[in-house]
C-alpha cells in the first residue's frame, strides 16, 4: 500500500491537481482556511510555546496530575473485564439429607411462584415482562452445578432455568433481576443450598473466589459459612456456595480407656469392623480364562441399626466383649469431599457481584479484602487468598507490563538508531504517558471504568502517538541542519500540522460511531473506543505542544551540560575545584536523604529530630523535600560565591 498503490494515485492525483474543476470548490476552501489558520493562529501559538515552554510543561503535568487523581481517588473505576450483557440465569437448590421426593418439589415451586411473581412485577414496573422461558427440573441442576451435587441422591436436586428477553429491549440488567430474584425465594427447611446465577462471557473463573486453608475441615467450613453470611447482606453478591458440601451422617468411634487397657488399637479395630460391613477376601480361584473370588460377608439381617450395639469385639487374649463398652460413639455430618493442594485442606467460596455499578463493586471487594476476610481469619484461625477473576486479572496485568517494557524497550532502541542519538528517543517517548490523559478523561466523561480492553487501546494508542511524534522530531531535525533551532521547531510543527491532523481525525471520526452505540452487546469494547478518540484526540495537542517543547527544553539543557564540561576541563584550578566541590556535595546530600530513606525507610535522625514536622509525611516524601531544598542552597551558595570572586577578580584586572 505505502510503496506500490500509493505512489501511483499519488501521480495521478499531481497531474489532475494542475487543473481546476468545479467540484474542488470545498477542497480550495478548506486548503485555504487551513493555510490560513495555520499562518496567522498556529504559528504564533508555537512562538508562545516554545518562549513559555517550561510553563507549558509544567502546565501538561498539572492536567496529567489531576486526571491521576481522577483514578486514585476512585472516581474513575477499575473493573477487569466489562462482561457483554447476557439474559441467561439459572437457579440451583440442594436438599438435606433426609429430605423427600415431594419436599424437593415444594421447593421448585416455590421457585417457580418468586419467578413468575417477579416477572409480573417487572411488567407493572417497565411495561414487558422480562420473561423469555422458564424450564424447570428435578433430578439434576441447571448450568453452573453446585458444588458436591454429584454425590447427592437425585431426588435431592432440583434447578431452574430462566431466558429473559434481549438484553435491548429492557432498562435493567440480568444482575438485577438476579438480585431481586433471590430476596423473594422463600428457602425450604430441608434446603441446605439455594443458589442464583446470571451467565457471564469472558474470562473463565468467578468474580467472587476466596480460598480458605490452613486450619481442619470443620473450622474451614465455619470461616465459609461466616463468610457467605457476610456477602448475603449485600444484594449486589449473587450464587454464593462454596465446594464443601455436606454428606451424609457419619459415626466418628473412639477408643475408650477401657478398650485402650484390653489391648485394642484404632488400626486393629477399624480393619476389625471394615472387614465385618465390607467382607473378607478368602480366597481366589482360576474358573477357564478368568479368576473367582470367595468372599465372607454377614448376613444382610445383621446389618441392622443395632449394629454396634450387638457387634462382639475379641480381646488380644481371647474374651469377647461388646464393641459398646471399649468405643465412644459420636454421630457428626461428614462430606462428601475434602480438596487438598499440596496436602493442604482447602475450601473455595464462589459466589457473582453485579456489575452495574462499579463503584459499588469496588466498594464490596475492598470491604471484603479490608474488614470481613481479615476478621474472619482472626476469629477462626485460617488464612485466605484471593483467586478466580482476581488471580486471572493479577496474571493479566504482570503479562501486560512485561509487554509494556519489552516494547517501549524496542522502540528506544529502534529510534535510537534511526537517530543516532541517546537522547533523542526520550523526547519522541515522553509523551507516551500524557495519552493516559485523555483515556481518563474519557472514561470519567461517560461514566465507563477502566478495563483490561483499556489496556489494550492503550497499546494501540502508543504506537500512533509514537508515530505523530517520530514524524515531527524529524523534520525539526531536517530543519535544523540548515537553520536556528527555535525557527526550525516553529516550522517543523507548522508543516507537520496538517498530516498529525489527518492522522488523528481519521482515526476518531472513523471511531465515532461506536463510541455512541447504543447496543448492550457492544458495551464492552467502548473503553478501548473512549481510549482510542480521547486518547489520541488530546494526544495530538499533546504531540503539537509538549514535543516542541520538550525539543527545546533538552537544547537548554544539553546546552548547560556542555558548560559543565567546558567548566571541569577549563584551565583554572579554582572553577574545576568549585564545579567538583558542589557536586561532590550535592551527591552527598542525597546519599543523606534520599540515600538513608531508601535503604532505611525512614529519616535521618538527625533530620528527624531537628525538622519534627517532617515525621508527619512519607520517609521519601520528606526525604525528597530535604534533598531539593538542600540543592537550591548549594547551587545558591556557589552562585553567590561564584559572582562573588567573578567581582573580585575583574576589580583587581580593573585595577
Amino acid at each position: 500500500e505505502c510503496f506500490l498503490i500509493l505512489p501511483n494515485h499519488m501521480a495521478h492525483a499531481m497531474k489532475a491537481a494542475d487543473k481546476r474543476h468545479w467540484y474542488d470548490v470545498p477542497s480550495r476552501v478548506v486548503n485555504t482556511g487551513f493555510v490560513w489558520l495555520r499562518e496567522t493562529a498556529f504559528r504564533p501559538l508555537m512562538a508562545g510555546v516554545i518562549k513559555a515552554r517550561y510553563v507549558v510543561l509544567a502546565g501538561v503535568i498539572a492536567v496529567f496530575a489531576s486526571q491521576a487523581a481522577l483514578f486514585i481517588k476512585g472516581d474513575v473505576q477499575w473493573r477487569f473485564f466489562n462482561a457483554p450483557e447476557r439474559g441467561s440465569v439459572t437457579g440451583n437448590f440442594i436438599m438435606a439429607e433426609g429430605a423427600t421426593r415431594s419436599d424437593t418439589l415444594a421447593m421448585m415451586r416455590e421457585m417457580q411462584r418468586a419467578t413468575e411473581e417477579l416477572g409480573a412485577e417487572y411488567e407493572e414496573r417497565y411495561g414487558t415482562n422480562p420473561l423469555d422461558y422458564v424450564i424447570a427440573q428435578i433430578g439434576g441442576n441447571s448450568g453452573y452445578g453446585l458444588a458436591g451435587a454429584d454425590n447427592k441422591d437425585n431426588d435431592l436436586l432440583g434447578g431452574i432455568s430462566i431466558e429473559l428477553i434481549d438484553a435491548d429491549l429492557r432498562p435493567y440488567s440480568s444482575f438485577a433481576f438476579v438480585g431481586e430474584l433471590q430476596d423473594r425465594v422463600v428457602q425450604h427447611p430441608l434446603a441446605e443450598t439455594v443458589s442464583f446465577r446470571g451467565w457471564r462471557s469472558g474470562p473463565g473463573g468467578d468474580a467472587l473466589d476466596v480460598q480458605f486453608y490452613g486450619a481442619d475441615t470443620d473450622t474451614l467450613k465455619s470461616a465459609s459459612e461466616d463468610l457467605q453470611d457476610a456477602l448475603r447482606l449485600y444484594p449486589e453478591v449473587s450464587a454464593v456456595q462454596d465446594n464443601l458440601a455436606y454428606d451424609k451422617e457419619e459415626l466418628i468411634l473412639d477408643l475408650t480407656p477401657q478398650g485402650q487397657a484390653l489391648g485394642f488399637t484404632i488400626d486393629t479395630l477399624g480393619r476389625a469392623l471394615r472387614h465385618r460391613l465390607g467382607g473378607i477376601e478368602a480366597a481366589t480361584y482360576p474358573e477357564g480364562p478368568r479368576s473367582a473370588t470367595i468372599r465372607v460377608e454377614l448376613p444382610e439381617g445383621e446389618l441392622t441399626a443395632d449394629f454396634l450395639d450387638r457387634t462382639q469385639m475379641r480381646t488380644p487374649t481371647g474374651l469377647y466383649v461388646p464393641l459398646a463398652d471399649i468405643v465412644s460413639v459420636e454421630r457428626r455430618t461428614g462430606f462428601s469431599t475434602v480438596r487438598r493442594e499440596n496436602g493442604i485442606r482447602l475450601i473455595s467460596v464462589t459466589g457473582d457481584i453485579s456489575e452495574d455499578d462499579p463503584a459499588r463493586a469496588t466498594e464490596i471487594q475492598d470491604a471484603l479484602q479490608n474488614d470481613i476476610l481479615p476478621r474472619i481469619a482472626s476469629e477462626r484461625q485460617v488464612e485466605f487468598r484471593l483467586a478466580g477473576l482476581s488471580e486471572q486479572e493479577d496474571e493479566f496485568l504482570n503479562d501486560a507490563m512485561t509487554g509494556l517494557i519489552l516494547c517501549l524497550t524496542g522502540i528506544y532502541f529502534v529510534l535510537a538508531w534511526v537517530f543516532g542519538s541517546w537522547t533523542r528517543p526520550v523526547v519522541v517517548m515522553a509523551i507516551i504517558p500524557f495519552g493516559l490523559v485523555g483515556t481518563i478523561y474519557g472514561h470519567n466523561l461517560w461514566d465507563v471504568p477502566l478495563s483490561m480492553f483499556t489496556v489494550v487501546g492503550l497499546l494501540g494508542m502508543t504506537g500512533i502517538i509514537i508515530n505523530d511524534s517520530i514524524v515531527l522530531v524529524t523534520t525539526i531535525d531536517e530543519y535544523a541542519e540548515t537553520r536556528g533551532l527555535i525557527p526550525s521547531i516553529i516550522d517543523g510543527a507548522a508543516d507537520r500540522l496538517r498530516p498529525v491532523m489527518l492522522t488523528t481525525m481519521t482515526t476518531v471520526l472513523g471511531m465515532a460511531p461506536l463510541l455512541y452505540e447504543q447496543s448492550q452487546q457492544a458495551q464492552f469494547l467502548k473503553p478501548t473506543v473512549i481510549t482510542l478518540v480521547y486518547g489520541l484526540g488530546f494526544g495530538m495537542l499533546l504531540v503539537l505542544l509538549v514535543v516542541p517543547a520538550l525539543v527545546a527544553t533538552q537544547h537548554d539543557v544539553s546546552r548547560q551540560i556542555a558548560a559543565m564540561r567546558r567548566g571541569v576541563r577549563a584551565p583554572v584550578n579554582a572553577m574545576r575545584f568549585g564545579l567538583v566541590s558542589l557536586w561532590a556535595m550535592i551527591i552527598g546530600w542525597g546519599a543523606l536523604t534520599l540515600g538513608w530513606a531508601a535503604w532505611y525507610d525512614a529519616l535521618h535522625p538527625a533530620f528527624a529530630a531537628a525538622l519534627p514536622l517532617l515525621q508527619s509525611l512519607s520517609p521519601m516524601t520528606g526525604a525528597l523535600l530535604l534533598f531539593i531544598a538542600g540543592t537550591a542552597g548549594v547551587a545558591l551558595v556557589g552562585y553567590v560565591i561564584a559572582a562573588l570572586s567573578f567581582a573580585i577578580l575583574r576589580g583587581r584586572s580593573t585595577g
